[in-house]
């Protein structure tokens, strides 16, 4: 499994991928420019004894490499970005989404979200890729600062899918990273509550003046 982590150069993109690399997978670092994904790649792989293999690549070259598309841009960059990556999404790609529609991309707040007219950020990619790319939204709830560390993040991931092969993907890319724990949240419709804790999420790291806050889902 080769994952295209497009947006991959951000703090929460180059986390991820990082600790795949860690795990053992195969990671392309998406970029606009080709050679920042490269340079991404290559300060990661200089830096963490990673037991799989990392490279960076233009995002459209990232994507037509790869059997899984994890999309980490911020909400005012989605859209465009789908656009330009479409025409090399192939058939049977998982594409996992983990955008959050902040009122920051319109200049409001980060701790307030947008109201998206397919109801989330994760629906709105589905309506946007080619027919036969399946979609899962994960990964919203997961601090780039923890990401950035070592050790194992005390966090649950929600998924959130219409498809099964997409969210048994989403639960094996989870469960690469240490600490993590895949919780099956139903439907994609469903990403719409997921991605709103993430305002909560920022709110509490706000007043208690952390960056870690996280979420746990007990009883199961």
């Amino acid at each position: 499994m080769k994952i295209a982590v497009v947006g991959g150069t951000g703090a929460e993109g180059s986390g991820l991928a990082r600790r795949w690399f860690l795990a053992g997978l195969d990671v392309i670092i998406g970029s606009r420019d080709e050679k920042r994904g490269q340079a991404a790649a290559e300060k990661i792989a200089a830096t963490v004894p990673g037991k799989g293999t990392i490279s960076g690549a233009e995002n459209q070259e990232a994507v037509q490499q790869a059997d899984v598309v994890v999309l980490t841009v911020p909400f005012e960059s989605q859209v465009g970005m789908l656009k330009q990556i479409k025409a090399s999404l192939k058939p049977g790609t998982v594409l996992i989404d983990n955008t959050v529609p902040l009122a920051a991309a319109v200049g409001g707040r980060l701790t307030r979200t947008l109201l998206v007219w397919q109801g989330s950020a994760a629906q709105q990619t589905a309506e946007l890729v080619p027919e036969g790319v399946a979609v899962a939204a994960a990964f919203q709830n997961v601090s780039h600062e923890l990401l950035a560390h070592e050790g194992p993040i005390d966090c649950d991931v929600i998924v959130c899918s219409d498809d099964d092969r997409a969210r048994s993907v989403a639960f094996e890319l989870v469960h690469a990273i240490p600490g993590l724990r895949a919780v099956d949240g139903g439907k994609l419709e469903n990403a719409r509550i997921v991605e709103q804790i993430t305002a909560l999420l920022i709110t509490i790291n706000v007043r208690r003046k952390g960056h870690g806050a996280g979420i746990r889902i007990t009883g199961i």
